[in-house]
């Protein structure tokens, strides 16, 4: 595992582990258990993982997930720590960074900022470097659902643009919190959203705009 996603799957694992398994989270209908669950399938039933996007596996995802979540807590936590078999496409480093860094990165906060007493987590440059080379590349995949036309700025000035239409609304901020504002956890995301009323209204009732 690389870098960064290595760092990340560590600090969910830790995180789930410290908050136990009825923890709520930002996953709409999710404890901590449920994710956990989710995280273990994705690396290791990619014959079910498949589900998360194809409407025709998700019967096949729903069985399997319900196989999981009734496993031992502690062994969910282990299997995430040991990370994806031998074999699987994950354990390769280069997919296991492109892959997992943002998911866990994503799945750490949704654990973290469900809770009441949450603060805000400082992330070194060279990791928001890294999290904005990944979402540049895929904004418009990200940003598909969009209700309106968006485009992504950091604090710098760089831009990437997620949905082309108008009304057109500019969101900035940091790219972590540019990422949770893309999955969907506006509530809790810290960006500065410019552009028409209506719009930004839109993209605030969209629960998830992309992937």
């Amino acid at each position: 595992m690389s870098t960064h996603a290595k760092r990340e799957r560590l600090l969910l694992a830790d995180l789930l582990e410290a908050s136990g398994p009825d923890a709520p989270t930002l996953c709409e209908g999710w404890n901590t258990r449920d994710l956990a669950a989710h995280v273990v399938v994705r690396e290791r039933r990619p014959d079910a993982a498949g589900g998360i996007l194809v409407k025709q596996l998700a019967s096949r995802l729903e069985r399997v997930m319900a196989e999981f979540t009734a496993k031992p807590y502690d062994e969910l936590i282990r299997l995430i720590r040991t990370g994806p078999p031998r074999l699987s496409p994950f354990s390769l480093k280069q997919i296991d960074e492109a892959s997992n860094t943002i998911e866990f990165y994503v799945h750490t906060e949704d654990v973290r900022r469900a809770q009441p007493d949450w603060t805000p987590r400082e992330l070194d440059p060279v990791f928001q470097d890294a999290l904005w080379s990944r979402m540049e590349r895929t904004a418009r995949l990200m940003g598909r659902s969009a209700p309106t036309g968006l485009v992504l700025r950091r604090p710098d000035g760089q831009t990437a643009v997620a949905h082309r239409g108008t009304p057109v609304v500019t969101a900035t901020g940091e790219p972590s919190e540019l990422l949770l504002f893309l999955y969907g956890r506006q509530q809790v995301a810290d960006v500065e959203l410019d552009g028409e009323k209506d719009a930004i209204t839109k993209l605030h009732e969209t629960k998830q705009l992309g992937i």
